[in-house]
């Protein structure tokens, strides 16, 4: 077996560990809400979530993967050390995070970390502005349109069951919940595999092994789904203590309209082919139905701490990788 090949599988390896670790860090963003309402437990949340993360290859395209596998940095320059680089990078803050709790961006530290390299192997020539600046873009607009989505939701609920017994209510949206915790966790497979998808397709692209023309093959498909819905399954308890608890306390009906939104972003996100932060999107649509039942609902505190992991999430990562890069190509 030749070195170029064994560097491959290393490389296909490290990267579905980073898919692991994006369902690991990420869990919270698919279960905080169920188990913050007490829907379900947090054992029997991790099952539901992972199973929807997997059978999310059934019902989204590939966009996100093409953009993230040619669409941050010029596919014609990436080797073997941006990557490298790239996944060290982005899963070293997932982990910084996690420990902390900090509910921060797995897509935007992948990101990050494909531009340190990048940067540092041949300057700003390398990157790819228009697809850096799509992300960046939704970096503001993916918490804001969950937000404003998770309102409207509320609002129409709210209304409709204003004439309800509290019980009722409950009843009901105990129910309604585990289909909402479905989309999400549909929603956020269908996002987020893809975007390692996209890195492993770039990879096997730039060495040769997919022809003349960019595709993802379907053994990238379904091992990028199971890595992420088995590190779903291993939870992120940290983080699901922030987003289900600490952000704002939530009911049955809450959590529904707050999922209910969110999983309208990622599945109109998919579509579009844009990698946006899964973790973004369902902390905005938490603040929007917290700030409808009382503005003083949101712990804004916590809420501010959160935006400041999402502002530098992009260079923490992006100076990570850049420094493994430096660091593999004088070593390997």
């Amino acid at each position: 077996m030749d070195s170029t090949l064994i560097a491959i599988i290393f490389l296909v390896a490290l990267a579905l560990f980073f898919d692991f670790l994006n369902g690991f860090h990420d869990a919270a963003n698919s279960i905080a809400t169920i188990v913050a309402t007490r829907v379900l437990s947090p054992k029997y949340a991790v099952m539901w979530a992972a199973f929807f993360n997997f059978i999310a290859f059934a019902f989204f395209g590939l966009h996100v993967a093409g953009t993230i596998g040619k669409g941050i940095v010029n596919i014609a320059q990436v080797d073997s050390y941006v990557i490298f680089g790239a996944l060290v990078g982005a899963s070293a803050w997932n982990l910084i995070t996690w420990y902390y709790g900090i509910p921060s961006s797995s897509s935007h530290a992948l990101v990050g970390g494909l531009i340190g390299s990048a940067l540092v192997k041949a300057g700003p020539g390398m990157l790819v502005m228009k697809g850096i600046i799509k992300t960046l873009v939704f970096i503001v607009v993916s918490p804001l349109v969950g937000m404003l989505l998770a309102i409207v939701l509320g609002l129409i609920v709210y209304n409709l069951v204003a004439k309800q017994t509290p019980s009722k209510v409950d009843h009901w949206f105990r129910k309604g919940q585990l289909v909402s915790a479905a989309l999400y966790s549909l929603g956020h497979g269908g996002n987020d595999a893809q975007k390692t998808m996209g890195i492993i397709a770039g990879l096997l692209f730039s060495a040769g092994y997919l022809g003349t023309e960019f595709h993802v093959p379907l053994w990238v498909v379904l091992t990028c789904h199971a890595a992420i819905a088995i590190g779903t399954m291993s939870g992120g308890w940290r983080i699901v203590k922030t987003m289900g608890d600490k952000l704002s306390k939530l009911r049955p009906v809450d959590g529904f309209c707050a999922e209910g939104a969110a999983s309208m972003v990622l599945f109109g996100a998919s579509a579009m082919g844009v990698p946006i932060s899964t973790t973004h999107t369902i902390t905005g649509a938490i603040v929007g139905v917290g700030t409808l039942k009382n503005i003083k609902a949101v712990k804004w505190g916590v809420a501010g701490n959160i935006v400041w992991a999402w502002v530098i999430t992009i260079p923490a990562a992006a100076a990570i990788s850049a420094l493994f890069y430096w660091f593999a190509v004088r070593v390997f």
